[in-house]
């Protein structure tokens, strides 16, 4: 068995490309370089900024209709370096494929990043992996487009199996059929699951990805930080009304400022001894109450078992959907004198209900006794 599929883990060797003093990392620039005057004008702006470590631009652009603007290809490669010679700040990139990885690494790009597009195809990353080897530079992953965990683990894995140890996890949200707030859903119990597993892996936000508007970065970004994140990946461009591509979603390098000055960097605990002993105690009390929910949907649970055994001795089908329908109604009743919010209660119920249905269908499957 592969070594590190047996030690579940990665071999997160070196995070000293990272930002120091706790600082989190920022990356930022344009969607798309699209021409060199438009990259170094945003690169320089940025720079003056004072708080960006990082200056990213897209070179090639996965689109998902023909005729879009693909990106500009290799040429934008001589512009980014230039852009990071002027500014002192470091490039990266995206890459997709062996050969635009190839390329990047021909012009000394500082750091590459896989698309979400490219993490959802094992063939692909493994591409990208296979021209890694022997090659010392660091590497994020996005997210796939659909919340899959194992998937995204597996191109980290592949990646740092080629012996990148500077490697990184990058959030940028899930595509949703729904429509939502989001361009792309955060789905948070993700990344911090990822965190969970995998606790010395940097995860890095991207909340113009998962915003799809500027509004909306400011207040993910300090999501993101809240959750202990480890950087931030803002697209800027010095017009982003005029961008090629995700307009929407830049902000010119002055407006990234002001948002980069107003989030708060929390610390992880306070050094106030009353703090750590009042959070213990209400900790305590979370333990006590998640312990009596779990014995209560044990007897929930159990319950369903022997409903289920009642609607098969009888022959009744598992849904009723008018029973379904009152239950739904009623208990999203009490959830609201409770407080408790529509969209959490609405959730909880669909996963009891699903639940419900796959032990009554097992019941339903086994023959009584004795018959």
């Amino acid at each position: 068995m592969n070594k590190l599929l047996d030690k579940k883990q990665l071999d997160i060797a070196d995070r000293s490309w990272l930002a120091k003093n706790g600082r989190p990392l920022i990356i930022s620039g344009p969607c798309s370089a699209e021409t060199e005057e438009q990259l170094i004008s945003t690169a320089v702006s940025l720079a003056n900024i004072g708080s960006i470590d990082v200056l990213r631009a897209g070179i090639w652009k996965p689109r998902t209709r023909p005729n879009a603007f693909e990106g500009v290809g290799e040429t934008g490669l001589k512009w980014l370096k230039q852009a990071g010679k002027e500014t002192g700040l470091p490039v990266c990139t995206e890459v997709a494929n062996a050969r635009h990885t190839e390329q990047a690494l021909k012009y000394g790009v500082d750091m590459l990043w896989i698309g979400a597009r490219t993490t959802v195809n094992p063939f692909s990353v493994q591409e990208v992996a296979d021209v890694l080897k022997g090659v010392d530079v660091p590497v994020m992953v996005k997210n796939p487009l659909n919340p899959d965990l194992e998937l995204w683990i597996g191109a980290l894995e592949r990646i740092n199996q080629a012996g990148i140890t500077r490697l990184a996890a990058i959030h940028r949200g899930f595509s949703s059929f729904e429509k939502t707030l989001y361009r792309n859903v955060p789905r948070w119990e993700f990344p911090i699951e990822l965190k969970r597993r995998f606790p010395d892996l940097p995860v890095i936000c991207d909340p113009s990805h998962i915003a799809g508007s500027r509004e909306l970065i400011g207040m993910i970004s300090q999501k993101a930080l809240d959750l202990e994140m480890d950087g931030l990946m803002i697209e800027s461009h010095i017009s982003p009304d005029s961008a090629w591509s995700d307009a929407k979603q830049q902000v010119t390098p002055t407006a990234l400022k002001r948002l980069l000055s107003e989030l708060v960097m929390r610390n992880k605990t306070a050094e106030n001894p009353s703090f750590s002993n009042r959070l213990e105690e209400l900790r305590c009390q979370i333990d006590e109450i998640d312990e009596e929910i779990l014995q209560g949907l044990d007897k929930r649970m159990k319950m369903v078992h022997e409903i289920g055994k009642y609607k098969r001795d009888n022959r009744v089908t598992i849904l009723q959907v008018e029973r379904w329908d009152a239950i739904v109604k009623q208990r999203k009743r009490v959830a609201s004198a409770l407080d408790l919010s529509e969209e959490f209660t609405d959730h909880l119920l669909r996963i009891l209900h699903k639940e419900s249905i796959k032990i009554q269908t097992k019941v339903m499957n086994l023959s009584p006794v004795g018959v």
